[in-house]
């Protein structure tokens, strides 16, 4: 079986292959499977976000079609980020830039409580859809740490390791991230799916 990931983001790609590649499903991007969509994302949730994406690359590929939105949530900041956490700031910003803008609008807070959230959204040709949900709770540390991952990984600090999501192996952030926890559920789902359980 095909997916198309509704993105060209290298990371995401690589972390939903690290997870269904076992079970015999190639995952391709968007740009792979030769789309050139730019989806406007124009749902107030991330579920309904990842929908837009997923809906739009399969009718576009007529094959079943995967999309992941996910963000980050700040308590301080009544949960911004949130579903613009990829377009936090002023358009030029990169991640670093966007990670940075958050430090400075929390500097003097001392609530650093936040929580990654994964909505997974899997759409195929027949119109059957699979609906998978993750989160992650840390904090938000003063200073970036690390190299990994990507967003705004350096920042946040994973309580149960004592490291930032950035310094995680990917092994870990797989067994502790958002991401990790919504694609464990979408490919339960997609198991049960596949078997004909459910539709």
């Amino acid at each position: 079986m095909r997916l198309i990931l509704a993105s060209n983001n290298a990371k995401k790609l690589e972390e939903l292959r690290r997870i269904l590649d076992h079970m015999g499903i190639e995952v391709i991007s968007q740009r792979e499977a030769g789309l050139c969509l730019d989806v406007e994302e124009t749902g107030t949730t991330f579920a309904e976000n990842a929908f837009l994406k997923a809906e739009a690359a399969c009718k576009a590929s007529g094959c079943a079609a995967v999309a992941d939105d996910s963000g980050l949530v700040v308590d301080a900041l009544g949960g911004a980020p949130g579903i613009y956490s990829a377009r936090y700031g002023t358009p030029d910003l990169d991640d670093r830039g966007r990670y940075e803008l958050l430090l400075k609008n929390l500097e003097k807070e001392e609530r650093r409580t936040a929580k990654f959230v994964s909505s997974i959204v899997c759409v195929f040709p027949n119109r059957d859809k699979i609906e998978a949900y993750g989160e992650c709770a840390g904090e938000i540390l003063r200073a970036p740490r690390g190299t990994g991952g990507f967003g705004y990984d350096p920042v946040f600090l994973v309580p149960s390791y004592g490291k930032s999501m950035a310094e995680l192996s990917p092994a870990e952030k797989d067994a502790v991230s958002h991401r990790g926890a919504a694609m464990r559920q979408f490919q339960e789902k997609l198991k049960a799916y596949l078997r004909g359980d459910i539709c």
